[in-house]
């Protein structure tokens, strides 16, 4: 393995009602759909796009 694939950990903080319905995809599209849940994905470019389109719903729980 060259590099090992950096991993990012986000929670949902804040619901998806009344929202617009490209922000709930984006959620679903990070793997939340409930206040509470956590989901790890890889650190990339577009993930991190994805949770600057989101921030006042997700926060980042941790970087690794």
């Amino acid at each position: 393995m060259a590099n090992a694939a950096k991993t990012i950990k986000v929670m949902q903080t804040a619901s998806a009602i009344r929202r617009h319905h490209s922000q709930r995809a984006t959620l679903v599209g990070l793997k939340l759909n409930k206040i509470g849940r956590i989901s790890e994905l890889q650190d990339t470019p577009e993930v991190r796009g994805m949770i600057a389109k989101v921030p006042h719903l997700v926060r980042i729980v941790d970087e690794k």
